[in-house]
């Protein structure tokens, strides 16, 4: 026990501190941001990224991924929020974490391997775009003041790390952020600070019940709005956990993350805040300032608090110019480059899935969507490229014909395994041996029964051998050539 507190929270404590604070002045106007696009008042997205920061510092189960208010799932609340208002919007986000606390206990998190990696690449590639394209409104009609602020940034958080010590020292991201926001306000520079993007909140959240009525109805105008929340949360959550274990090269627990992110939502919910998720752009933040244990999670949503309530004129003057510098570097940082000199050598199937993840993502602004299709996808073709190298070889025996299957035989496979066989050649046996095949479902038991009743019909006799057994017990269950009545409907077709 004492090891593992160690190792998940004080094994790296000036790089989580650094790394936290870094995180803590990023999340500030994504917070607000994320607030207006939902439509509710700016505190409601910097209590959720409070409340939801720390309480997966505890429960969750990926140490230094950042889990706060996103874009992703407030975009889902829209139209909840316009029609029915926060207090609606409150309650599912406390339904919504019931749902994902549920999909924890029901190991749902496991389902991520069933993700490939072309589908994950998509992902990232398409959320570096969104990251990007989130920017370009603070880059759209403004002086040039703002473009210099921006490039000043950039060059800060790439070149920083080069001076020696104390480019090691320090996290240039946070550099970045001082030295800018000190710059502009010596020198009185008239552009946008976070201050302009909304009111920040003066007193700490305070615990309170979603006013809605306890009814049936209630339950059916949250309901589909939670569902869809939880989905896109643990959808969100699953991806980032899978992209920090490969930054750090250590792996996570999905299923108490899962559960971590559950009970965020509806502590989120109970402290006026929003249901969130884990955040791309800020864990990469993260990681690459030097955070590595859940110190550095805590430290991030217990700073925000701190700084936006008690500090609030102070974070106020931070020129939007210098988080922009820091998004712009998550999103360069988080694309995966690689991913474009791989279309040369990679197959098409696994080209065509990571760019249409990508399309998907980027045009609806909907990750649930663009990995569905991503998944379903790489799955067609999974299964095309392993129904191709099911075949069937016959040979001449004393007896009559052998055939010899070799491979999967399955829906994709089934009509192939049909093909191969002659059925108007004169034998009077047939052996179909099944030694080096495996029968997965019930099209492919209904392709055996159907060449087996076919040969018969010729006025074959057939011994189907070599069924290793869990194909014998399909065979068994669903097949119908060695019963004489079920054999009959299928050839008249019912």
């Amino acid at each position: 026990m004492t090891d593992t507190l160690k190792r998940e929270w004080f094994s790296n404590i000036r790089g989580d501190v650094l790394s936290g604070t870094v995180v803590a002045l990023a999340l500030i106007p994504e917070a607000i941001a994320f607030s207006i696009i939902a439509g509710v008042d700016p505190k409601v997205g910097l209590y959720a990224s409070f409340c939801i920061a720390v309480i997966i510092s505890f429960l969750g189960g990926r140490p230094g991924m950042i889990s706060a208010a996103t874009g992703a799932m407030a975009l889902l609340m829209v139209t909840l929020v316009k029609e029915h208002g926060l207090q609606y919007l409150l309650a599912a986000s406390f339904l919504c974490g019931a749902f994902q606390i549920l999909a924890g206990y029901l190991q749902l998190g496991s389902l991520m391997r069933f993700v490939s990696r072309s589908v994950v690449t998509g992902f990232v590639n398409a959320l570096a775009i969104l990251i990007f394209m989130a920017q370009l409104p603070e880059l759209t009609n403004v002086t040039w003041h703002v473009y210099a602020m921006t490039a000043a940034g950039l060059g800060i958080i790439y070149l920083f790390p080069y001076l020696p010590v104390v480019g090691k020292a320090l996290p240039s991201p946070l550099v970045c952020i001082v030295v800018l926001t000190a710059f502009a306000m010596a020198v009185g520079l008239d552009i946008r600070t976070v201050g302009d993007m909304g009111e920040l909140p003066d007193s700490l959240p305070i615990f309170l019940l979603p006013d809605v009525p306890l009814n049936l109805e209630t339950l059916m105008i949250i309901l589909p709005y939670s569902l869809g929340l939880a989905v896109v949360g643990l959808l969100e959550s699953m991806m980032t956990a899978t992209i920090v274990d490969e930054l750090t090269d250590t792996t996570s627990d999905r299923n108490r993350e899962c559960k971590g992110q559950g009970v965020a939502n509806i502590g989120a919910s109970l402290l006026g805040g929003m249901a969130g998720c884990a955040m791309i752009g800020q864990s990469v933040i993260n990681v690459k300032s030097g955070g590595r244990c859940r110190l550095s999670t805590f430290i991030a949503g217990a700073l925000l608090l701190i700084m936006v309530v008690f500090l609030d004129e102070l974070i106020g003057q931070i020129p939007m110019a210098a988080l922009v510098a820091v998004m712009i570097m998550v999103s360069i940082g988080t694309f995966s480059w690689e991913s474009i000199v791989n279309l040369k050598h990679h197959p098409m199937s696994t080209n065509i899935v990571m760019l249409a993840t990508v399309a998907i993502v980027v045009a609806t602004h909907n990750l649930a969507l663009g990995v569905f299709v991503g998944v379903l996808l790489a799955s067609l073709f999974f299964a095309n490229k392993i129904g191709r190298f099911m075949v069937v070889k016959s040979e001449s025996a004393d007896q009559g014909t052998v055939y010899k299957v070799v491979g999967q035989v399955f829906f994709a496979s089934a009509e192939k395994f049909n093909d191969s066989f002659d059925f108007k050649e004169a034998v009077q046996h047939v052996t179909i041996d099944l030694s080096q095949a495996h029968f997965w479902d019930i099209t492919a038991v209904s392709a055996l029964d159907k060449v087996v009743i076919k040969f018969r019909r010729e006025g074959a006799t057939v011994d189907v051998i070599g069924m290793n057994e869990a194909t014998a017990t399909v065979v068994d269950k669903f097949g119908v050539h060695n019963k004489p009545e079920e054999a009959e409907k299928l050839l008249s077709g019912h």
